[in-house]
């Protein structure tokens, strides 16, 4: 089984996408989260699709290699309109996941409205609230040339604040009755 630092671990966070992926790298120390860098991947120059892919596979395998990530967090693709829009986030998604297998690293996914909850408080923020409050939380000033490279470093902060392992239980459930079932000493009666 893949496993985690837990005292000190680097985090790499993933926005995929097939003309712009932004990344995050944050670094926590117990209950503090740094910034370690932050940025995007272009691609939009190349007409290729399996180029692209190629491209993103490539540069999360360098980032790997550069900064010893203990982990990889991703966000996952959402239902759109589009369905080749959607699959080709997939196809993203996938290859750099595929990047993160071939060195061993656990895949933590998170869904955007997850990952907006997780930074403001609201799932429905925009790009722009988002990156606004990881300036406040990280204490930086820059503001990146695409909002994607703050959107990867927010799956990253969104992990950190999970302060899941992969031995902790983030079991799933399909509704209150699973939950509850399993979680009969939790509920007030």
């Amino acid at each position: 089984m893949l496993k985690e630092k837990s005292k000190e671990r680097i985090i790499l966070g993933i926005d995929p996408g097939t003309s712009v992926m932004g990344y995050g790298i944050v670094k926590e120390v117990k209950n503090t989260v740094d910034l370690v860098c932050m940025g995007v991947v272009k691609m939009n120059h190349l007409d290729d699709h399996p180029l692209k892919l190629k491209q993103i596979f490539e540069k999360t395998v360098l980032l790997i290699d550069q900064y010893q990530p203990d982990c990889l967090s991703i966000e996952a693709p959402f239902y759109g309109k589009n369905i080749q829009v959607m699959l080709k986030l997939g196809r993203a998604q996938g290859v750099a996941m595929a990047a993160a297998l071939s060195r061993n690293l656990p895949i933590f996914e998170y869904s955007p409205r997850k990952i907006k909850q997780s930074i403001t408080g609201n799932g429905n923020s925009s790009k722009e609230q988002v990156a606004a409050m990881l300036k406040t939380l990280l204490k930086f000033t820059e503001t990146p040339e695409f909002l994607d490279a703050t959107d990867g470093l927010a799956v990253a902060v969104c992990h950190s604040f999970q302060k899941i392992t992969s031995a902790g239980n983030n079991k799933s459930y399909t509704g209150w009755d699973a939950f509850a079932k399993d979680n009969v000493k939790r509920i007030k009666k």
